[in-house]
């Protein structure tokens, strides 16, 4: 018998193969058929789901906004005021998994964002400006000398150096994930080091 729990997981398959589908041909050149084919329901089954496309696209890239936001407030409640450099180093860690782990959604972010009706690329971009300033908030208690201004520099320009993952190379070609997630962090926090030097 079928538990709560089975439809949300049900969910996520659908979603991981809409993503990847997407971000290798494209929103448009992925039909529903197989989608459902990927994870072994027919197409019409995942209107059971989600209304259609749309809405899966919607549902990625709205979700992922509100995951980073969630997860790096999550790790500044964890450090209740401590050490903001350990903060900053959680901060890069968990934008690190995501970029490693969740290239496909890099990927359908930057070709498929103007697909999105008007309120969901609204709140995506609102999602997207709180996690920006919460990162700014800690890149200033680490590096005082930064402007406000240009600790938002800073921040981008590190989130376009982490989220430049799906550019590295095809799966494979990589050194390991956990030498590549050592590489991007000292890279990230070398940006920052360099944006504070007068």
């Amino acid at each position: 018998m079928a538990t709560r729990t089975d439809a949300p997981t049900r969910r996520e398959q659908i979603l991981k193969e809409a993503a990847r589908l997407f971000a290798e041909r494209g929103f448009h050149g992925v039909g529903v058929d197989e989608i459902g084919a990927a994870v072994g329901i027919s197409g019409p089954g995942l209107y059971r789901h989600f209304a259609g496309k749309d809405a899966m696209l919607a549902e990625l890239l709205v979700g992922i906004s509100g995951q980073l936001l969630t997860g790096g407030k999550r790790r500044v409640a964890e450090s209740d005021g401590g050490d903001a450099e350990a903060l900053l180093d959680s901060l890069i860690e968990g934008h690190i998994d995501f970029a490693l782990d969740d290239r496909p959604l890099i990927t359908l972010h930057d070709r498929e964002l103007d697909r999105l009706r008007d309120s969901d690329r609204k709140l995506v971009r609102q999602l997207q400006r709180q996690y920006v300033e919460l990162w700014v908030g800690v890149v200033r208690e680490v590096y005082p000398p930064l402007t406000e201004p240009t600790a938002r520099s800073a921040v981008h320009s590190v989130f376009g150096l982490l989220n430049s993952t799906p550019h590295l190379g095809r799966p494979g070609s990589l050194p390991g994930r956990g030498a590549t997630a050592e590489l991007l962090h000292r890279m990230a926090r070398g940006a920052f080091a360099a944006a504070a030097t007068d």
